[in-house]
């Protein structure tokens, strides 16, 4: 009897743990968007390109950094494994560096940091 009733303990114990698991039950925060890895990327890549064509297109240097800006926020919104977010990182370097160089009125370096930060950015999906 001894032995069935610890038996039953550890039963109750192992299935109570297993059903209540933090991952299973995780939602994002109460009125926040949470996005897909993928999506993330493709709206990233998208901004990308949108301060790419500003630049092409003669626009004002503050303009250009909003832009940038912007793809460098919502790289923020890529959650995935930690692999995925050190390579996230390193475009993000990019991203800054085009920020830096943007706001110094050196757009042609910066389109090059855009192009290394979007190519980055490109390669993480096939990390996913």
């Amino acid at each position: 009897m001894k032995i069935l009733k610890s038996a039953v303990i550890a039963f109750s114990l192992a299935a109570a743990m297993g059903s209540f698991s933090t991952a299973a039950v995780a939602e994002s925060d109460p009125g926040r968007t949470a996005y897909k890895p993928t999506d993330v990327i493709n709206e990233v890549v998208a901004r990308i390109t949108a301060a790419e064509t500003a630049i092409n297109n003669g626009a004002e240097d503050a303009a250009v950094v909003d832009l940038i800006q912007k793809a460098a926020g919502f790289i923020k919104e890529l959650n995935a494994n930690d692999k995925v977010a050190r390579y996230a990182d390193k475009a993000r370097g990019h991203l800054k560096a085009a920020i830096t160089s943007a706001k110094a009125a050196n757009l042609q370096e910066a389109k090059q940091h855009l192009a290394a930060g979007k190519e980055g950015v490109e390669a993480l999906k096939k990390l996913l």
